[in-house]
């Protein structure tokens, strides 16, 4: 039996531990018992030498595996092989909230999706209905509306401390969505 995956030593340590951070991330088929099971099963762990790793559950059974009838593999939360293109996305607007696009490209998130910056553009208009772009920008003016309204903070520094490279831009962005400027906006 070959160990063609990847990450064995990564996802059998993982299995190991019965981390479930791994679930739904991988499937550990066991041939000498037929079955395939989550990384967190709580039966009786099988030797090393006796399993091979599945990145999905459809994957296990073309191996001839069926699922465990304790842990039901075939329904582990969170698959993102599951999830599609829809996870990739997901992914990519929590970087985004986290300020990836404040001071990177598109590329570089994309990089770090490992997926293609027209690729990842695509998703996002299929998925989003927007580009990167325009979602760091809508994160961005969020960001600043809650400060303009919950801080003491200069426009600068508001413009600055949301993501903005300028307070012309801030201001820009800003009064082109709500037809008026941020200072307009501030509660007194």
């Amino acid at each position: 039996m070959t160990k063609s995956i990847d990450r064995f030593d990564e996802f059998n340590a993982a299995r190991l531990r019965r981390d479930p951070a791994y679930d739904g991330v991988f499937f550990v088929g066991v041939f000498t018992t037929g079955i395939y099971c989550r990384p967190i099963c709580p039966a009786r762990m099988p030797m090393t030498k006796n399993v091979q790793f599945f990145t999905t559950a459809p994957a296990a059974e073309v191996a001839g595996l069926r699922p465990c009838l304790r842990c039901r593999p075939e329904t582990a939360p969170f698959s993102p092989a599951w999830q599609g293109s829809k996870s990739t996305v997901s992914r990519a607007l929590k970087l985004i909230k986290d300020g990836a696009l404040d001071e990177g490209s598109v590329e570089e998130l994309s990089d770090r999706l490992g997926i293609g910056a027209r690729h990842l553009t695509r998703l996002f208009k299929k998925h989003f209905g927007a580009s990167p772009l325009q979602a760091a920008q809508t994160y961005r003016i969020q960001r600043a509306k809650r400060l303009l309204n919950h801080s003491n903070m200069s426009m600068t520094e508001i413009a600055f401390a949301a993501g903005f490279g300028s307070l012309r831009r801030f201001n820009a962005v800003f009064s082109t969505l709500y037809g008026r400027p941020p200072t307009s906006m501030r509660k007194k």
